[in-house]
Order: structure tokens, then sequence, then C-alpha cells
């Protein structure tokens, strides 16, 4: 089955697991549009000089006008928005320490980014998706919300949200012909991770030992998911969250 080459947008694409996101779309033949706080045009020009259609649009999620001034780009751009991956979040410059010991204005900073972030992304880009019937959202969670994973309970927290505005956005949106998916990443080495030695603080139990295929993973392992989440092939597939962590869970 071929597929048509969509424009999309990714939140937080112009580094990490959301770069890799942008090339791997990119080079799928889609119309990719970054959305990001800071590198966003360089990022973009980066994928135009390898031959690719993108632009960059410096995006703070959790503000409604540079949401929509990012999403009015993509549609002057492109002439449509097809797709919308809420990659955009808080974690790898968060410090790991007990739940009492995490300052409230943490906490919310943290739930802004996380779970405001994507209500703001999907408000903006849904009725240029309404316009066109057709449209995907997908959001990243983490399989941390299946391990209950210690001292890092605002992260985990936000993250079981997304998992729950996934199913009820999904059903909000079914009669648009707007999918609404979740991919669940297990612990990355991200760019973000590998800089703030993360990876070290964790151990191999949570990196490799506790998975089915025991190796670290990497950005590039959850590019596959995506592109098929934003093919024709996921079209009757909404409401669902898919574990990418080589097996470390199953849900």
């Amino acid at each position: 089955m071929s597929n048509p080459s969509r424009v999309i947008a990714i939140t937080g694409g112009a580094s990490g697991i959301g770069f890799a996101f942008s090339k791997a779309l990119a080079q799928a033949g889609h119309r990719v549009v970054i959305a990001d706080l800071r590198g966003a045009e360089d990022a973009a020009q980066r994928l135009v000089a390898e031959g690719h259609q993108a632009i960059g649009a410096d995006t703070d999620v959790v503000n409604p006008a540079a949401v929509q001034a990012m999403v009015d780009k993509a549609v002057n751009t492109f002439g449509r928005l097809d797709v919308l991956v809420n990659n955009a979040g808080l974690f790898t410059t968060l410090a790991m320490r007990p739940f009492e010991q995490i300052p409230n204005e943490e906490w919310m900073r943290v739930m802004e980014v996380n779970t405001l972030g994507p209500f703001v992304c999907a408000k903006a880009a849904v009725p240029a998706m309404r316009r066109n019937g057709f449209g995907r959202i997908v959001n990243i969670a983490s399989t941390t919300i299946n391990k209950g994973t210690p001292n890092l309970l605002h992260y985990v927290a936000s993250k079981g949200a997304v998992v729950a505005f996934t199913r009820s956005l999904a059903r909000e949106l079914g009669k648009d012909n707007i999918t609404v998916n979740a991919i669940s990443p297990g612990f990355t080495l991200s760019d973000g991770v590998l800089q703030n030695d993360l990876h070290s603080q964790m151990g191999d139990v949570v990196r490799k030992t506790s998975r089915s295929l025991q190796r670290d993973q990497v950005p590039e392992d959850l590019v596959g998911a995506l592109l098929f989440l934003a093919s024709d092939g996921a079209g009757f597939i909404t409401g669902q969250t898919i574990a990418v962590d080589g097996g470390s869970v199953f849900i």
C-alpha cells in the first residue's frame, strides 16, 4: 500500500527523539513542520539541505498564540496539516528524587508542558484537520506508567494523563475521521539523556536486562511505530497506546 505525502508537525522536533522523528518522516516523503522552543529553523534547514521538504517554527507548546502561528505557517506553506505529533515534554532535565522532595512549582511545570502542551496543540491543529476531513494525532507517552517508576512522580503522572487524554480525545474525534493514538517509549538514549547522564543513573536493569530484547533503546527504534500510525494502514486504529521498549512491558 502506497501512502500519500502528508504534512506532519512534530513538537520538540529539533533534537533528540523529536529530530529522529522529523528526519524519518522527511525521508519517507512527508512534508515536515518542526516546532520547537529553539533550533527549529536550523533543524529544518538540515533536512532541506538533504533534499526534503521541511520548515521550522519557534513554538512554545503552552502558548496558544505561538502554537496557532505554527499551525498557520504549516497551512500557508503546505496547504494543509494532516498529522500532529505531540512529542515535546519535560524529562531529561528533571532530577530523580522522592515525591515529597519535588517542589510544587516543578510539579506544575511538568504538568504544564507534558499535559497542557498536547491539549493546546490539539486545539490548534484539529480545525485544520476537520477542514480536510482527515487527521492523525500521535501523543508520546512512556512505559514508566506501566512500571510505576519511582522518584519521578510528576513525570510518570503526566504521562499517565497523556494516555487518558489519548483515549478520550479519540472518542471525540472519531466522527471527524481523526485518529488519536500514543506511543510509549522505554528508556531511550536520546541526546538529552546522554547530556544529563541519566543513563548512568538508571543502570542496566532499566536500560537492558528488564527487556526481552536486551540492548539499549535509541531514538531510531521509535520511528517505525510513528511511520505506521501516520500511514493508511493505521486508518482503523484509534485510542490505542503502543509500547516500543524492547519488550519490557506488555500492554
